[in-house]
């Protein structure tokens, strides 16, 4: 949030951006079966 924010991107576009990204890991890992890896 903070890089796209510093990037000059509005806070509504970083935070649909981080929700994203956050929405694509949650469903990769529950497709998998896994668990959270960093």
């Amino acid at each position: 949030y903070r890089s796209l924010r510093a990037a000059g991107k509005p806070a509504k576009v970083a935070i649909i951006a981080v929700a994203r990204k956050l929405l694509i890991t949650a469903n990769a890992i529950l497709r998998d079966k896994s668990a959270y890896q960093r």
